[in-house]
């Protein structure tokens, strides 16, 4: 088995404007990684993206969990594909190897799902990543952030922040993608869909 880390992608945008929207819900997971582990982010030499190098979750007798990349692209959400490609292909990392957190429209607000391909469900940043990487076969934590109401577009709908109700639950949503994270890379993918499927 080689020590090839594990890169795990929080997607959102850049900068403080954007930092409580809820298309930025993947890089909240991140951050949320960093702390439990003490990991501090530091730009990449050679990718758009601030990293952390760290690991992650326990191993059976208590060894440490696996090495793992945290990265947050430091691009806009639609181009995200150049900053994670460059990534995989820094650290040799092959995609079923790479975890990508994101806001997901599709699932409910609270809800955490996951899985490994199939179509992106009109999320940009999935679409640039899966066109720089030539695949579509990495795993995602689908972190729920709810429809719009009403005629609310889709796209101001993720632009915007948290709503005051839900802020009360964030905490909560973001360590369950934290904990899924952890899940998928030290019990596997199957495991971890067990798990948090079966809370919807």
């Amino acid at each position: 088995m080689t020590d090839t880390p594990w890169l795990v992608i929080g997607l959102g945008n850049p900068g403080p404007k954007y930092a409580g929207n809820r298309h930025n819900v993947g890089q909240m997971v991140l951050d949320l990684l960093a702390e439990r582990t003490g990991a501090r982010f530091s730009r990449h030499a050679r990718a758009q993206a601030v990293v952390a190098e760290t690991r992650l979750g326990v191993l059976p007798g208590g060894r440490p969990g696996p090495r793992v990349v945290l990265a947050k692209p430091t691009t806009y959400m639609n181009t995200s594909g150049g900053p994670v490609a460059g990534l995989v292909k820094y650290y040799g990392v092959d995609p079923a190897q790479l975890v990508v957190v994101h806001d997901e429209v599709d699932i409910p607000f609270d809800t955490i799902k996951l899985k490994t391909g199939g179509g992106e469900g009109g999320h940009n940043g999935l679409r640039d990543i899966s066109k720089a990487l030539g695949t579509k076969d990495y795993v995602r934590v689908r972190v729920g952030v709810g429809r719009p109401p009403g005629r609310t577009d889709t796209a101001d709908h993720v632009l915007k922040d948290f709503s005051a109700t839900e802020r009360k639950d964030l905490p909560i949503l973001v360590d369950d993608a934290a904990d899924a994270v952890e899940m998928v890379l030290v019990e596997g993918l199957l495991a971890a869909q067990g798990k948090f499927h079966s809370k919807v």
